[in-house]
């Protein structure tokens, strides 16, 4: 037997034996054609966004909100901070409703659970550009690397003491490579701590040796960070 469906949305005041909706809602017409007869059908569908879509950008957050809310009773805290005491959930969320806000669990441990009503949408915005500022503060810590070789040039070798002074007024630490070619690796050892001995000795009104000059295979390491 063929059925066909059709969903149309009842403007406001357009039926007037249609019930009114309420804040926040909207009425949804079915009309379904059976066997040549026609029937209409209206219900209410909530515009709150939680209980109207229940997935989520963020797959991090856990936050239940709306008909996610899974109990029996919970405790109100009002969109003014005010305690409206402990409610059944349906009650918490007629309130909401009206409101034309969300209902937001804050202390899913709590017995019964505490919930807020509250703009969520918004609340995620500010709480993410306080992450974001206080993200900005942080200081991050970065190592820094400079590569020589032992035969660098006086001229060269000052230029890269240079950068490693600005990478330590930065707050970086600093990774010093020196790098040993073909037949050079025999000096490496005394080689090496020459050149890292004179860079530490430059360096040493705003340097502290974290590492001393170690061999790593064909190239000799040291690691210098800032004076606290």
């Amino acid at each position: 037997m063929a059925c066909r469906v059709k969903f149309t949305v009842i403007a406001r005041n357009s039926d007037p034996a249609a019930p009114s909706p309420s804040k926040g809602t909207e009425l949804l017409a079915v009309r379904l054609q059976l066997a040549g007869s026609t029937s209409t059908t209206c219900f209410r569908r909530s515009r709150i966004k939680g209980r109207r879509q229940t997935g989520r950008e963020d797959k991090n957050d856990r936050t239940r909100i709306n008909d996610q809310i899974r109990v029996k009773q919970v405790r109100v805290i009002d969109e003014k901070g005010q305690q409206l005491g402990i409610i059944s959930i349906n009650e918490a969320l007629r309130v909401a409703e009206d409101a034309g806000l969300d209902l937001v669990e804050v202390s899913p441990t709590a017995e019964p659970p505490v919930c807020r009503i509250m703009d969520y949408g918004k609340f995620r915005y500010e709480r993410s550009k306080k992450q974001a500022e206080a993200k900005k503060k942080q200081t991050v810590i970065e190592v820094k690397e400079i590569k020589l070789r032992p035969k660098t040039e006086k001229h060269d070798l000052d230029f890269k003491i240079k950068n490693i002074r600005k990478f330590l007024e930065q707050k970086n630490k600093v990774k010093i490579t020196l790098r040993f070619r073909g037949r050079e690796i025999v000096y490496a050892d005394s080689q090496g701590r020459e050149v890292l001995g004179k860079i530490a000795e430059n360096l040493e009104d705003v340097a502290t040796i974290l590492q001393a000059p170690k061999m790593e295979g064909r190239q000799m390491v040291m690691f210098v960070a800032p004076k606290n």
